[in-house]
């Protein structure tokens, strides 16, 4: 028999403060007394580099964050991220250094395409933990070649299709499928994990963002094949708002989970000198912007969906997954996330949304209260 563990993973995290632990503060203790934790990085960790021509919206912080990342109890981090090459391929090594320097696991970039398909293998009490990063949202160049650096790359393929094929100018159907190279690599990837490893956990950078509940089709494409693969989890991440969570042939897939330590845009100080102008009105983000109604509404620099978050949590028993759940939270004016207790309203405000979303796109998952009543049972 192997130990009992508690895992958790959460979404984006981009912190530009001078006192970057004090964003965990609220959080780390939770982390710290996990067995893992996993977090996806959403900046660049250098103090060097020019911003890259394909960079519609920089993001980069301080080499120091990778540290306050290990400080708050995460052990893994992935940093296939649509922003890895903003500032150049400098700072991406030095964000690659910086991480594995301070003593975390790196998954989903590299140096090449052999390194960025690279995946930790952690030793858990006994439980062997593959941890596979994927990136689905690519700036022309950010994925990685034979000799070029970059994430590892799990592209989309869109295809417009008329809805009256006679008629020029009216309405397209959309839809999008896995790119066959990047989804021969992930399957050929996990059956590889499957026999180092008592669980894979796969971790993709994908989906539609600030667009209310919406999956496209390529992400279920991804989801359901790497399940059928043999993954045992899937964790996503990249939308900025919380997506539907679906339970596949008994396996949990978070579509989104959202921002968990993410500063407003308006404190992108470094960014905004780096691109000439305030974030939050240049062209870039405007068009963004045009993809949400929710940011004509909002009180901050995001929609204010983009505040409700969670950790997803899972037990580990004998080598398996026993019971996956999510704990809501909630990134507040300050930024420096918590977890919500029952009592909090965000806590009934954060599940209902999650009905919400998972109904609206044809999910049957159920969330139920767990006894302690802390926490979301996902089956």
């Amino acid at each position: 028999m192997k130990n009992k563990l508690t895992m958790y993973g959460v979404g984006d995290i981009a912190l530009y403060r001078d006192d970057l632990d004090s964003a965990f503060a609220h959080v780390a203790d939770t982390f710290r007394n996990a067995d893992l934790a996993f977090c996806q990085l959403e900046a660049v960790l250098s103090d060097t580099g020019d911003l890259s021509s394909c960079t519609r919206m920089g993001c980069s912080s301080y080499p120091a964050l990778a540290g306050a990342i290990k400080r708050a109890g995460f052990d893994v981090v992935s940093f296939a991220s649509n922003h890895a090459l903003d500032y150049g391929r400098t700072a991406f090594y030095d964000t690659l250094d910086n991480l594995q320097n301070a003593g975390l696991y790196l998954t989903g970039a590299g140096r090449n395409e052999e390194e960025a398909r690279k995946y930790p293998v952690i030793d858990v009490k006994g439980t062997k933990v593959a941890v596979l990063g994927y990136n689905s949202i690519l700036p022309q160049g950010f994925w990685a070649e034979e000799a070029r650096p970059g994430c590892n790359p799990a592209r989309g393929i869109t295809a417009y299709v008329p809805v009256e094929h006679d008629q020029p100018g009216t309405p397209v159907r959309i839809y999008t499928f896995p790119h066959p190279d990047d989804l021969k690599h992930m399957l050929e990837d996990i059956a590889e994990a499957k026999k180092q490893a008592d669980l894979v956990i796969v971790s993709i950078h994908w989906g539609i963002h600030f667009k209310e509940a919406v999956l496209a089709d390529y992400q279920r494409f991804y989801a359901h094949f790497a399940i059928d693969g043999g993954a045992d989890l899937v964790l996503g991440h990249h939308a900025h708002i919380l997506k539907p969570i679906e339970v596949y042939h008994g396996k949990v897939i978070f579509y989104s989970l959202g921002n968990f330590a993410m500063e407003e845009v308006t404190n992108m100080l470094k960014d905004q000198k780096a691109k000439g102008q305030d974030m939050k009105t240049s062209k870039s983000h405007q068009e963004m912007a045009a993809i949400s109604d929710a940011f004509k509404t909002t009180t901050r620099c995001f929609p204010m969906d983009c505040y409700l978050t969670m950790a997803a949590r899972w037990e580990v028993e004998d080598g398996r997954i026993s019971k996956v759940s999510f704990v809501p939270a909630y990134l507040p004016e300050d930024c420096n996330p918590y977890f919500c207790p029952p009592e909090d309203p965000r806590f009934d405000e954060i599940v209902a949304y999650m009905r919400k979303i998972t109904e609206a796109e044809g999910l049957s998952t159920q969330y139920t209260l767990s006894e302690d009543g802390r926490e979301i049972l996902i089956s």
